[in-house]
């Protein structure tokens, strides 16, 4: 008797399983998976308590909860970063007052001077770009605001280019103390650099948004 091979029926091939979702999702479930085998693999004279459990998903829940925690609170210092910077731009071409290189282009340059409490007297020092000392002359030891015109004590203008300002107090005739002068500076780009706003001015100079003392319109100096 012939007997006709009956024929397999044909299995069709399982659909791949959807990745786990990254993040919480995924390790969530991990997280069931390993209390699955840990409840199949324990031992049966002496099982894990219930509460045992309750103690692992609380555990998982609040690491859960802080891990969504430091994503949001990420997002929203992102967001204050980039409305942040929204606001600063409207710096850029705005002159402002801190202690950096300003680039003299032949318009007098607004310095703050402020000598050391109790000094008799002080002198403001001119340095170009170079960091030579290109004058030295006489300021009120009570300080205030100084209009440097860039001349010379003769009238001569002097070259026209970045130059750095310096206050330097007495006591008599010794020199006590010397910090650097604040100056009015045009800003040319804002820029957020490791979580802080920094300002790069027209000489090349840089410094941080929170070391600027004073704000104005160009409009206002010239």
């Amino acid at each position: 008797m012939d007997i006709t091979p009956t024929p397999m029926p044909t299995v069709a091939p399982a659909p791949p399983s959807p990745a786990a979702g990254p993040g919480i999702s995924a390790d969530f479930e991990t997280f069931l998976k390993m209390l699955t085998v840990q409840m199949t693999n324990q031992d049966p004279l002496n099982p894990i308590e219930s509460s045992d459990y309750a103690v692992q998903l609380a555990t998982f829940s609040g690491v859960e909860q802080q891990v969504q925690t430091n994503d949001l609170l990420k997002a929203l210092t992102a967001q204050m970063g980039a409305t942040g910077m929204v606001q600063m731009a409207a710096w850029v071409g705005k002159e402002a007052r801190a202690a950096v290189a300003v680039n003299w282009t032949g318009a007098p340059v607004t310095v703050a001077a402020a000598p050391l409490q109790g000094a008799t007297r002080a002198e403001l020092v001119v340095r170009d770009g170079e960091g030579i000392e290109r004058q030295r002359f006489d300021i009120p030891a009570t300080g205030g605001p100084q209009d440097w015109a860039g001349v010379g004590p003769d009238g001569t203008p002097l070259p026209m280019g970045v130059y750095t300002f310096e206050t330097v107090s007495y006591q008599g005739e010794a020199a006590v103390d010397a910090q650097p002068a604040e100056v009015y500076a045009r800003i040319a780009e804002v820029q957020s650099l490791d979580g802080e706003t920094m300002l790069t001015f027209t000489s090349g100079a840089t410094a941080s948004a929170s070391a600027v003392t004073a704000l104005r319109d160009p409009a206002l100096s010239e």
